[in-house]
C-alpha cells in the first residue's frame, strides 16, 4: 500500500472546523503560508509517504503554485494535485503537467476531482450538472492522455473540440491519474479512463461492494483499476488516548455549525458526500461506525468525514484490513497536519512496514 498525507492549502489547526460565525479558537489557527507548509512537506517526506494530496478549492492556495514551490524543500515525496476539469483546457492541463513533470524529477500525481458541490461549481462559472461533470472528464481525460503521446490529434466531443492539437514536449513519465467519486458516472468514468479510483473512507462491507462494482465497470472496458480511499487519523499510544482526543474534537463543534453542515450536504449533488452524511445522520451519539472508524469529522467538514481512531497498534490493524479488500492506496489527513504526520511516522509507520503492508 502507499500512502499519502494531506497539505493543509487552507489552513491547519486543532479543530476540526470554525464555529457558526465563521471565527476560532484565538491563536489555534496556523495560516498557509509557505513556511508553515514547507514543514509539512518535510515531515511528510521524511517518514517516507510517497505522494501529498494538494487540494484545490475556493479557500486553499493554489495547488500548482504551492507545490512547484515545496519540490525545493523535499527530495521524494509526490504532489498529488487536485485538478477541476472545465475550470483548465485539457491540453493546457498537460502542458503544465509535463513541466511539472521535469522541474520535480517525475514527481506529480494527478487528482482529477469533477466536484459535488454546485454553489462551489457556479461561484467557479460551472453550471453542468453533476452526471454531465463526469462526461466532461472522460473527455478531458482522453484529450490529456492522447496529448501525452506528443503527436498532433483532433478531437470532437460534447465538451471539447480541438484541431492540431500538440504537446510539443511530453515527458517520459505521465503522471498516475487518481479520480474520485462514489457515483455511477464516477466508477465508468474511472473504468475508462484512470488509473487509480479514489473513495471517501467507509466501513469495509460498503467499501468491499465498491470495489467489486468498480472492478466490474473496468472489465467491461478491457481494462483493470487500482484503488485508494481517503480517512482522517487520531492515532495514539492508548486507545484511551485516541478517543479522548476524538471527544474533544467533537466537544469542540458548535451546534449551529453542525446544523449549518448538515443543512449544505443535504444539498450535494455528491453521491460520497451523501454517504459520509448518511453514517451519523446528523446525530452526535454513536459515532464509531465500524471498529476504530469514527464518523465525526462529517458532522461538520465536508469531503471525507471518517478518521481511523485508536492505539497505533490498532490503526495498523485497521488500515492491513483495508489493505486487504484490494486498496492501493491511502491518503491521510490529521489536526495539526505538522504534529500528527510525527505521531503516525513515529508510531503506526513502523507497524506497517513491519507487516509488510507499506514498502521499507
Amino acid at each position: 500500500m502507499r500512502l499519502h498525507w494531506f497539505l493543509p492549502a487552507h489552513g491547519d489547526g486543532r479543530e476540526i472546523a470554525k464555529s457558526s460565525d465563521g471565527t476560532s479558537v484565538p491563536g489555534a489557527r496556523r495560516e498557509p503560508d509557505l513556511d508553515y507548509l514547507a514543514q509539512v512537506a518535510a515531515a511528510a517526506d521524511r517518514f517516507g509517504f510517497t505522494g501529498m494530496l494538494t487540494p484545490f478549492g475556493l479557500f486553499c492556495e493554489d495547488p500548482w503554485v504551492v507545490a512547484a514551490a515545496l519540490t525545493s524543500v523535499t527530495r521524494r515525496i509526490k504532489f498529488m494535485i487536485a485538478l477541476r476539469p472545465g475550470l483548465v483546457s485539457p491540453l493546457l492541463a498537460a502542458q503544465t503537467a509535463a513541466t511539472f513533470q521535469r522541474i520535480s524529477s517525475s514527481r506529480l500525481l494527478l487528482n482529477i476531482v469533477t466536484g459535488g458541490d454546485p454553489d462551489e461549481q457556479r461561484r467557479y462559472g460551472d453550471w453542468l450538472d453533476h452526471d454531465q461533470r463526469y462526461e466532461r472528464t472522460g473527455e478531458f481525460l482522453r484529450v490529456f492522455h492522447d496529448a501525452w503521446a506528443g503527436e498532433r490529434f483532433d478531437f470532437t466531443g460534447r465538451h471539447y473540440q480541438l484541431t492540431g492539437g500538440l504537446l510539443t514536449r511530453p515527458h517520459p513519465v505521465r503522471p498516475t491519474v487518481f479520480l474520485g467519486g462514489s457515483s455511477d458516472a464516477a466508477r465508468q468514468t474511472a473504468a475508462e479512463h484512470a488509473d487509480v479510483l479514489l473513495m471517501w473512507g467507509e466501513p469495509p462491507a460498503a467499501m468491499a461492494t465498491a470495489l467489486d462494482r468498480a472492478r466490474q465497470a473496468a472489465a467491461g472496458h478491457g481494462r483493470t483499476l487500482r484503488f485508494g480511499t481517503r480517512f482522517h487519523v487520531i492515532s495514539r499510544d492508548t486507545a484511551a488516548e485516541a478517543w479522548q482526543v476524538a471527544r474533544q474534537l467533537l466537544d469542540g463543534m458548535d451546534p449551529a455549525r453542525i446544523r449549518q453542515a448538515q443543512q449544505r450536504f443535504a444539498a450535494s449533488e455528491s453521491e460520497g458526500q451523501r454517504r459520509m452524511a448518511a453514517l451519523h445522520g446528523g446525530r452526535t451519539g454513536t459515532l464509531e461506525v465500524y471498529p476504530n472508524v469514527w464518523a465525526g469529522y462529517g458532522l461538520v467538514r465536508p469531503g471525507v468525514g471518517t478518521a481511523l481512531v485508536g492505539s497505533h497498534a490498532e490503526v495498523a490493524e485497521r488500515i492491513e484490513e483495508y489493505h486487504s479488500l484490494g486498496l492501493d492506496h491511502l491518503i491521510l489527513s490529521a489536526q495539526p497536519h505538522l504534529e500528527e504526520a510525527y505521531t503516525f511516522g513515529e508510531g503506526v509507520l513502523p507497524l506497517l512496514r513491519k507487516r509488510g503492508v507499506v514498502p521499507e
